[in-house]
């Protein structure tokens, strides 16, 4: 049986509490137009990335590096996106962030509302297991 990731938004925000000050106004505004365009979305730190999830299913997270922000899609390159960029060795895309200036919000919301919709459950598309390994590809 499937459950649903418990939200924890303060966890949230002691990840971005320890980002500097201009990376945490990436993470705020990512953040505050994540919850806004997916209200019904559950959030936590899973992987030790801010992730949100539609049922169980990750949607959209972002990663804090030293020097920015990442924001990543798990259904990215379906998004018809130019600027998400491959990531990953499944369907997942991502865009990088320096500065609060850079986020085309306009485009964001779109990307979020349409990977919100689009749901990809990405753990169909490992490969299958025998007996507890996974198959060689």
């Amino acid at each position: 049986m499937k459950t649903k990731p418990a939200s924890n938004p303060s966890a949230i925000t002691q990840y971005t509490q320890a980002q500097t000050p201009i990376l945490a106004a990436v993470c705020e505004t990512l953040r505050g137009e994540i919850e806004a365009t997916l209200p019904s979305a559950t959030s936590k730190v899973w992987h030790a990335i801010p992730v949100w999830f539609v049922g169980d299913i990750p949607v959209v997270g972002y990663k804090a590096t030293a020097k920015q922000v990442t924001l990543l899609f798990w259904n990215g390159q379906a998004l018809g996106a130019p600027e998400l960029k491959p990531a990953g060795k499944f369907k997942a895309a991502q865009i990088q962030f320096t500065d609060v200036t850079q986020i085309p919000l306009q485009k964001l919301r779109r990307w979020l509302k349409q990977a919100g919709k689009d749901l990809w459950d990405y753990r169909e598309l490992r490969p299958k297991t025998t007996q507890g390994r996974a198959a060689r590809c």
